[in-house]
């Protein structure tokens, strides 16, 4: 099956994430495919099965400018038979903001016809070893799903 990840990331933490993702998948006998967001059209999600945004929420949640034009191009896209999955970063500080961009990503595949097949998952700041044994469950979960 292929995956198209899709990661914006400021501070490195969401291209972390996505690199981790990526490798998991890759073990798992997925063929993956890896860009970041600015070098990103959003049709690209219609050559996937699956399809990942990782993304960060700055502040209180507005949307910087790629991650803007990369939503609008999204909301355009007819994602009917696609599977999707979003996961990112925030700062529990910015409390009702926390990763709110993950969670805008999440209704807007959900609006594009996609089909969720994973919960969002949202990481403070930096990926700990928790959440990396997550981010690991849930290649582990595809795997399950689609590859077994």
């Amino acid at each position: 099956m292929q995956v198209k990840i899709v990661y914006a990331s400021m501070t490195g933490n969401d291209e972390d994430m996505a690199e981790i993702l990526e490798e998991d998948l890759q073990d798992a006998g997925f063929d993956v495919d890896s860009s970041d967001v600015s070098f990103t059209d959003a049709s690209d999600y219609l050559n996937a099965d699956i399809c990942v945004f990782v993304t960060y929420t700055y502040g209180e949640g507005k949307m910087t400018d790629e991650l803007e034009d990369f939503y609008d191009q999204l909301k355009n896209l007819d994602l009917s038979g696609k599977k999707f999955l979003v996961m990112g970063s925030g700062d529990k500080t910015y409390k009702d903001h926390y990763c709110e961009n993950v969670f805008d990503f999440e209704k807007v595949f959900l609006a594009c016809g996609a089909e969720e097949v994973i919960q969002p998952l949202t990481v403070e700041n930096a990926p700990d070893d928790d959440d990396i044994a997550k981010i690991d469950e849930i290649a582990d979960e595809l795997a399950e799903k689609f590859n077994g």
